[in-house]
């Protein structure tokens, strides 16, 4: 692995200092300056938050325990890295820089932010940062030309970002098979969850997001993160939505369990998770994200009416909104140095986007795919009794089945997820080649 992404960082690195001397020549500005970000302390507390590296920052380096430093980068020149290693005893100080990576940087180690600032460029820069970044003589603006310019860049991979997607996956399978596990045990969701902790061999902070588990109703739930510590009477089902980090890139991995006497609810997590996959064998360059969703909306109504839960026509639950009520949420989003990562409304580099459909205002992406971009395909079917006490008060009621409705909550729902690189030809499923692989 360590000699893969050797072989693989310098045309990244290359890469990325191509975009940002576009990126600059856009704006009109001479340095790109990029704060690693600092961890935000707590109101009225003296105490931090977890620190959480800018993704600009590693989208550079694998680089994600750097308090204070800074990249610079001036084009012509070799990329500098500002490292700060401060003089503390009350905190763990970063190691001096090391890896396949460092050849690529001119590296200027400094002890306090004064020292970090002097060793940066003076003049009409472009600076990256988070207000709790900013220190004296370097202010961040942020500037929108350079922002749209890189985040429309960012969303296609490289090689060497693909390796690392690939291997934050294979962590997040591993884990996910001890969840499963677990819940086939009996844990509680905390349990589930420490579980899924220790088989990834990563803190919750380190995680790219906070972990959906949820036992059986809580599945209805989108982002429930309550992490009952009580294991239910009887655990029906398990939501469990969790991914893992490799030097700073995502996955997000979503699984529905049933316990072995659900019955028809186990055959419901098949049907789905066969129209999930072929929802990823669309995944294609040249095709509309958007495509994929109300495709994805199609198909959620013909299942819904072969397994009795309407007895409308697909297309008319489509448009009179039925399986809105079922399934709110978008197919899914951009994944990289982020979960949800940027540039997935992009139409082009200049900072025009591409609306929403009409009636979808939670999709997360609505751009044409291209080669090298990763997205999550993860569509859903659930009971929630707020959007379903909706189609109670309308005509189309007469044509839902609502004691089945009802036979089903006890479950909560259904989510599938996978992290799909387009690719010139067939799409490359990183989720599924890893639970392969394990």
């Amino acid at each position: 692995m360590h000699d893969r992404l050797a072989a693989l960082y310098p045309a990244h690195l290359a890469s990325v200092c191509r975009h940002a001397e576009q990126a600059l020549a856009r704006g009109g500005f001479d340095h790109l300056l990029i704060a690693a970000g600092m961890p935000g302390v707590k109101f009225l507390d003296d105490n931090h938050y977890p620190y959480a590296v800018s993704p600009p920052f590693k989208h550079w380096l694998p680089l994600i325990h750097a308090p204070g430093s800074w990249i610079a980068y001036t084009p012509g020149r070799k990329p500098k890295l500002v490292f700060l290693q401060p003089r503390d005893y009350w905190h763990v100080v970063p190691d001096a820089p090391a890896g396949y990576w460092v050849d690529g940087f001119e590296i200027v180690v400094v002890r306090t932010a004064e020292e970090a600032v002097a060793e940066l460029p003076q003049g009409h820069g472009a600076t990256i940062a988070e207000p709790a970044a900013a220190v004296a003589g370097i202010e961040p603006n942020n500037p929108r030309a350079v922002l749209d310019y890189l985040h429309y860049h960012r969303a296609c991979k490289t090689p060497y970002e693909l390796e690392l997607m690939r291997s934050a996956n294979r962590i997040g399978t591993r884990a996910h098979r001890a969840a499963a596990q677990a819940f086939r045990d009996g844990a509680s969701e905390l349990g589930i969850h420490q579980a899924y902790l220790a088989a990834a061999g990563q803190i919750d902070a380190e995680l790219p997001y906070s972990s959906i588990v949820a036992l059986n109703e809580h599945g209805a739930v989108l982002h429930y993160m309550d992490f009952t510590r009580q294991s239910p009477a009887r655990a029906r089902s398990l939501l469990i939505d969790a991914g893992a980090s490799a030097s700073g890139y995502a996955s997000d991995i979503t699984r529905t369990h049933a316990a072995t006497d659900a019955g028809e609810f186990q055959a419901l997590i098949d049907a789905m998770d066969a129209n999930q996959q072929s929802q990823v064998a669309m995944v294609r360059s040249g095709r509309s994200y958007i495509d994929l969703h109300l495709h994805a909306h199609r198909q959620l109504a013909t299942l819904l009416k072969e397994h009795g839960f309407i007895r409308m026509e697909p297309e008319s639950a489509v448009e009179s909104g039925v399986t809105r009520a079922f399934f709110p949420h978008g197919l899914g989003h951009s994944i990289g140095l982020q979960v949800h990562d940027v540039g997935g409304f992009a139409k082009n580099d200049r900072g025009d986007s591409v609306p929403r459909p009409d009636g979808h205002p939670f999709l997360r992406m609505t751009r044409t795919l291209e080669p090298g971009m990763v997205v999550t395909i993860e569509p859903g079917l659930y009971f929630i009794e707020m959007l379903l006490a909706e189609l109670r008060d309308q005509p189309l009621a007469k044509d839902i089945d609502w004691n089945k409705v009802e036979a089903f909550k006890q479950y909560g729902g259904i989510r599938i997820e996978d992290d799909v690189a387009c690719t010139d030809d067939a799409p490359e499923n990183l989720t599924r080649d890893a639970f392969a692989a394990a």
